[in-house]
């Protein structure tokens, strides 16, 4: 009978196992399909002349070469670099709501949905919206400025202000998003915590430095690996928003100029070198980060 019952849950074992690994290989199997064979492809790729749908003539190291020397390259690099700007705005607002919102006032249910609607609105459509309202002659922020007298730019079509113009709609659009994580790290800390520092007579100052930052240190690592992710990648906003790359290319990133070199002029095997450089640039960031955010659990102030 023990033997009977051993058996059973031996095959029910079996069985769990063979469910968990059908569970687990079809990622595996996306993600080698759809993301490593391809990126492997793109390796090639970029060594060739490729024009996305002739024959691959392999040409080494000349589309490096190339982009060691395009001026657009560079400038566009620094133009992603720049709208990056907005990730350090982004995350401190998102602090600030949340910390305002974790205080019990009312109405933070309605003011949760407002802020998140952004974030899960089409990204198309929102481009859009800002669009009119950037317009220079009819946009709406114009005809607010133009109650108090102030006389607004063509503010996508001036070097000067549409990279912030579109920082501010980047910030805008992801704040929700930030918020909402910052505030469940903020809701999660215990309140005897603070109890106890209020009785040591800690400031407001030291309660935060070391109870509310250590707690939510992980969600700001979190947010700021994958904002700089993202952020390196902006393709729909400034597609959308300026289909040229702005007046003298001051909004086209990286992301968009490698798409008008393989779509536009069909030279995907320097858009693959592109993108390759790129990679490697965000990986070792994202690596960088990973190895301050380690290195500072184990300072001890």
């Amino acid at each position: 009978m023990s033997t009977t019952k051993a058996n059973k849950k031996s095959n029910l074992y079996a069985h769990e196992y063979r469910v968990a690994f059908m569970f687990v290989i079809l990622p595996v199997i996306g993600f080698l399909v759809f993301s490593f064979l391809p990126f492997l492809y793109s390796i090639y790729a970029s060594l060739t002349d490729w024009n996305g749908l002739g024959r691959m003539n392999f040409i080494g190291f000349e589309n490096f070469q190339k982009l060691i020397h395009d001026p657009y390259f560079y400038q566009t690099m620094w133009n992603t670099l720049f709208l990056m700007l907005g990730i350090p705005i982004g995350l401190i607002l998102s602090f600030a709501l949340a910390s305002a919102l974790s205080r019990g006032i009312k109405g933070t249910t309605i003011f949760r949905t407002i802020y998140y609607i952004p974030v899960i609105s089409s990204l198309a459509a929102i481009s859009i919206l800002w669009q009119w309202a950037y317009n220079g002659d009819f946009g709406l922020i114009n005809q607010v400025l133009d109650i108090f007298g102030i006389d607004g730019p063509n503010w996508l079509q001036n070097p000067a202000t549409v990279k912030p113009a579109i920082i501010l709609m980047t910030v805008w659009k992801g704040l929700g998003y930030s918020m909402l994580l910052y505030l469940a790290a903020i809701q999660s800390v215990p309140k005897t915590f603070y109890e106890a520092a209020e009785l040591d007579g800690a400031t407001a100052f030291q309660k935060f430095r070391n109870i509310t930052w250590p707690m939510v240190k992980p969600v700001t690592f979190f947010l700021i690996v994958t904002n700089i992710i993202g952020g390196s990648q902006i393709f729909t906003e400034i597609n959308i928003m300026t289909p040229t790359g702005g007046p003298k290319y001051s909004s086209a990133t990286i992301v968009w100029y490698i798409w008008k070199k393989a779509f536009k002029n069909w030279q995907m095997g320097y858009a693959c070198s592109m993108a390759l450089v790129l990679a490697v640039i965000v990986f070792a960031v994202t690596a960088l980060q990973f190895w301050i955010n380690r290195r500072s659990e184990y300072t001890v102030d």
